[in-house]
């Protein structure tokens, strides 16, 4: 393989892991408060089925989506869903005050009834990582590997391992990406800009299907919208960071 092709694939690979590592810690508080009235050992049951869901849920999500990647209306449909959990996300959380809804009696769902709702989280989690990380890898050059499912072997395989290692961030390292959130909050809320942004690339990507040709076929693929991609990324993820300095600085003081 050529090394120029190489080191796309490593980088691509690298921005998922660090996208798939602060969605974990996000999507690991969700399911930490789902399973928190559980006892201990149920509550640690719960959490092994969620994971091992989550694995089923999106090796299965990619595999049927790489049968589908090439329809306009899937990629126009996932561009769409992209950017709408991004701005439902951060207009839920920093615009829109929450209101504080009266805590009454309800009955507290059993273990299967956990579980269940565990992987039901799981699904949309699935459906949410492989989305941004088909946009990501979908315009990556193709390789020698054959294809896997509907999409080129390469591509399928860095997105797999991608997801793959996202769920060990989750498992094992969730506790350090939540504390690194906590520390850095604006990190939180440029994850969620940088899925709206590769929803967007996906858009592009759409524009550009043969079938539509509102945008040139080779655009997607161009040195100048992939600069212009990944510094726009690279430009939210130093936001995220330097705005969560500036809030500490103006905490100390």
């Amino acid at each position: 393989m050529d090394v120029s092709i190489l080191l796309e694939y490593t980088w691509v690979l690298l921005l998922l892991v660090a996208l798939e590592g602060l969605l974990a810690a996000d999507n690991a508080l969700v399911l930490a408060i789902m399973v928190k009235h559980l006892p201990e050992k149920e509550r640690k049951k719960a959490l092994f089925y969620g994971l091992a869901g989550a694995f089923v849920f999106r090796f299965g999500s990619l595999f049927v989506i790489s049968f589908l990647v090439d329809v306009w209306q899937v990629q126009a449909i996932g561009a769409i869903y992209l950017l709408f959990i991004s701005l439902n996300h951060i207009l839920r959380k920093y615009v829109f005050k929450r209101q504080k809804v009266k805590k009454e009696k309800e009955k507290k769902a059993g273990f299967w009834g956990t579980v269940l709702k565990v992987e039901l989280a799981d699904i949309a989690f699935a459906v949410d990582s492989i989305l941004a990380a088909v946009a990501l890898a979908v315009t990556l050059p193709d390789t020698p590997l054959p294809t896997i499912g509907g999409l080129d072997g390469g591509k399928f395989l860095v997105i797999f391992a991608g997801g793959l290692i996202g769920l060990i961030i989750m498992r094992f390292a969730a506790n350090l990406f939540v504390a690194l959130l906590k520390s850095r909050p604006g990190l939180e809320i440029a994850a969620f800009l940088i899925v709206g942004w590769v929803g967007v690339k996906l858009l592009v990507y759409t524009l550009a299907h043969p079938q539509l040709g509102i945008l040139p076929e080779t655009f997607p693929k161009s040195t100048e919208w992939k600069v212009t991609f990944y510094v726009v990324l690279l430009l939210i993820a130093a936001g995220g960071w330097f705005f969560s300095k500036v809030q500490e600085e103006e905490a100390i003081n």
